[in-house]
């Protein structure tokens, strides 16, 4: 190995924290399907929904924003939950284009089929309580950094 080899030392697949982000991101997806199919739910449903228990009723915009989602995703997603039930999409009074979602009884009931999944996945991780917190605490700082640049 050269002096020349280390200059691209940062280049290599194994010096990258993006990768490994990236791998446990689709990884920890994919732990969700079994869960989620019972649900009969995406993921990207599944995160919809967990605003939705959260607030009840938001816009389309602060979901957006939320879920770090843009419309051309997140108006399929919407449009499925409506036609399941779980949520109802209208026209803002203020702005016509926006939508107002607001949870169906149906939406709230499928809370209580989801309240074990949070559980399950962590205990897949196989991370103590406080590698979990760290690893949440140090995920949302660099997501916070990078969106104010």
């Amino acid at each position: 190995m050269n002096e020349k080899d280390d200059e691209y030392d940062a280049l290599k697949l194994g010096n990258q924290v993006c990768f490994p982000l990236y791998a446990c991101s689709k990884e920890l997806v994919r732990q969700y399907g079994p869960y989620l199919k019972e649900l009969n739910l995406t993921y990207t449903q599944y995160i919809v929904m967990m605003v939705m228990w959260e607030r009840e009723c938001v816009s389309s915009r602060e979901l957006a924003g939320c879920l770090h989602l843009d419309y051309g995703t997140l108006t399929p997603v919407l449009k499925r939950l409506d036609q399941a039930g779980y949520l109802k999409r209208e026209r803002s009074a203020e702005d016509e284009r926006l939508l107002t979602l607001t949870i169906t009884d149906e939406g709230r009931e499928l809370k209580k089929k989801a309240v074990s999944i949070p559980a399950a996945i962590g205990n897949c991780m196989g991370l103590t309580k406080e590698e979990f917190e760290a690893l949440y605490v140090i995920s949302y700082k660099a997501l916070k950094n990078m969106e104010t640049r």
